[in-house]
């Protein structure tokens, strides 16, 4: 059963056309991963597919859109923001609710960010303030998850654990990626952008390294090599 469906729609930032004339279906139940040279189109095509989705979606920005003054616990309870009123929300930023905290406490603790629901984000290191934006995310509880770059700013052994606990919690999962590697052995289908264009839409099965190379032209044929380092 299709998620989402776009049927030649132009993409872009105001009158900027990024994506012109866009058709992709997105079947619930898909692990889809979106790759392609920086300013091919992700971050426009996943805003569109949010955009789309609205409440059904968890989100993961890139740049993690945390508030660096926040503590672990309040950027993370962020996630759920909507759900409350809004002295609930005052008050919970003056004393946690309990059940929250617990919640939220279990949670970082499988993230591997331990004891650090008191810590100002802005201490953090990128590593964990990645974690953190992707617990907000995990905690929105949605059935699909929206990732731009999720796991860019985490050890390849980090990722790998990391996505485990994406997928694991979501029915679907839509996440534009680097590291080809997980793309390829993590995914079910693959998506590549290149110059506003889907170039490549495939079962990640049918995927080799070397068949993603055309996606980044300015790389050179050795570009797949970067891809294995980053994810092994």
């Amino acid at each position: 059963m299709p998620l989402l469906e776009l049927d030649r729609v132009d993409l872009g930032h105001g009158t900027q056309v990024v994506l012109p004339g866009l058709s992709l279906t997105f079947e619930a139940g898909e692990r889809v991963a979106l790759l392609g040279q920086s300013g091919a189109g992700k971050s426009t095509l996943l805003a569109e597919i949010r955009r789309r989705l609205d409440s059904e979606a968890a989100w993961c920005p890139q740049g993690h859109g945390l508030v660096p003054l926040l503590s672990v616990y309040h950027n993370v309870y962020m996630g759920r923001l909507d759900r409350h009123g809004a002295l609930a929300n005052l008050i919970n930023l003056l004393k946690p609710r309990q059940e929250a905290w617990q919640e939220i406490g279990l949670l970082v603790r499988e993230l591997g960010l331990e004891g650090l629901l008191r810590r100002p984000v802005e201490q953090l290191s990128g590593g964990q303030r990645q974690r953190v934006a992707i617990a907000r995310a995990l905690y929105q509880q949605r059935s699909v998850f929206l990732g731009d770059e999720p796991l860019a700013s985490v050890d390849p052994h980090q990722a790998l654990r990391l996505l485990a606990r994406i997928q694991a919690r979501h029915t679907s999962s839509i996440i534009a990626l680097h590291q080809h590697r997980l793309a390829l052995d993590h995914f079910d289908r693959v998506i590549g952008l290149r110059g506003g264009q889907v170039v490549l839409d495939a079962p990640a099965r049918e995927l080799t390294l070397a068949s993603l190379d055309a996606l980044y032209p300015d790389a050179g044929p050795s570009n797949h090599e970067a891809g294995v380092a980053a994810s092994t």
